[in-house]
């Protein structure tokens, strides 16, 4: 099976964040996805398999703890009052969701639950929040799109 054929196949996985959202969240589609991660994941670097490679972007917050009051206030920070926020999880398996930023910074302690690896794009801003569990977030705008390397 390739990405688009697995893509969004196990919506469980975030069972607990989807049953809380309810109709407020929107399940991207593959093409939906795709396009978000262009202009935020695709343009880091790879470090393993879920890390960014953070020396090509312009990091503007780091914090070192990690729970859903830390998110909230990343969030309460960096997103605008009507901004959207896309969740990208560690695998394609679930589904990304797209939502607005205040309901994401409610319910931020159960985005953390779903998983040990996430990253939250600000859609307007095109800022992009990082959590990896046990280290912490790191906030930063992408690197333009030609730096990328391969």
């Amino acid at each position: 099976m390739n990405a688009r054929e697995t893509y969004g196949t196990r919506p469980e996985y975030i069972g607990e964040i989807l049953g809380l959202l309810g109709e407020d969240a929107v399940r991207l589609s593959y093409d939906e996805h795709r396009e978000f991660a262009a202009t935020s994941l695709n343009r880091f670097p790879a470090i393993g398999s879920v890390r960014l490679d953070r020396s090509v972007a312009d990091v503007v917050d780091r914090r070192d703890t990690f729970d859903g009051a830390t998110l909230a206030s990343l969030l309460d920070a960096h997103a605008g009052p009507d901004e959207l926020v896309v969740v990208f999880w560690d695998n394609l398996l679930p589904p990304s969701i797209a939502l607005p930023a205040p309901l994401a910074a409610r319910h931020a302690a159960a985005i953390l639950d779903e998983g040990p690896t996430c990253w939250l794009l600000l859609t307007d801003s095109g800022t992009l929040i990082e959590f990896q569990d046990g280290e912490g977030f790191t906030t930063g705008r992408p690197p333009a799109a030609t730096a990328r390397t391969t």
